[in-house]
């Protein structure tokens, strides 16, 4: 089954619409130019409320690997999403803080992007159009290229997630933009995406609503 990722939480009703729904991971955005930014304090708050099935992501642009590792050891977080320039060297140094799981953003225009996404040593690679957050979503065409697991991100509503889910299987999709009304959290569009990836998954027509 694929997997889903809500991220950009910021909010306790948020939680609770996740804590209904239960999707795989809940993301929280540490980059401070985001919108959706939360500092760690209230992160850690949020977190005491969310269910313990779900798992946490932090969204790190450029940080220092020791903020990274800050939020493993309060507990926080679950795995770090990696969404700047990141490189191998610096997958290595913030291994060497914290051996935890690490999921690598990727900018997907070309097929080179594919492979260095392929070739990448994190542990998930995660394909996106721009910078995240964008609300677009690159040419799924090169996803035919794509000979590792990945999360799927950029552009995605409930209709199109349906439709990557049906037509390229992604290991998770994830979502932040398609699932808000006026910049926050929307609990129907969060129920709405996650019934429709559940029913590609199951190979059912998804509901208009």
């Amino acid at each position: 089954m694929t997997k889903i990722k809500f991220c950009g939480l910021k909010r306790p009703c948020d939680i609770a619409a996740a804590n209904r729904l239960k999707p795989s991971y809940a993301g929280f955005v540490f980059a401070k130019k985001s919108s959706r930014y939360i500092s760690y304090e209230t992160a850690e708050t949020l977190r005491r409320q969310l269910s313990k099935e779900i798992q946490t992501v932090g969204v790190f642009v450029n940080a220092a690997p020791e903020e990274i590792a800050e939020a493993f050891d309060r507990g926080i977080i679950d795995l770090a999403q990696l969404h700047g320039n990141e490189d191998e060297a610096y997958i290595r140094r913030l291994r060497a803080w914290k051996n935890r799981p690490l999921i690598k953003a990727f900018q997907i225009n070309t097929i080179e992007d594919i492979r260095a996404a392929e070739q990448c040593a994190a542990d998930f690679v995660l394909l996106d159009h721009g910078a995240g957050g964008t609300g677009a979503r690159f040419d799924w065409n090169l996803l035919e290229k794509m000979q590792r697991p990945y999360f799927l991100a950029g552009g995605l509503d409930a209709a199109s997630a349906a439709e990557a889910v049906r037509r390229y299987h992604p290991y998770a999709v994830d979502v932040s933009s398609g699932i808000e009304t006026e910049g926050f959290k929307d609990p129907g569009k969060m129920e709405a995406f996650l019934q429709a990836v559940q029913a590609a998954d199951a190979g059912k027509p998804v509901l208009r609503t």
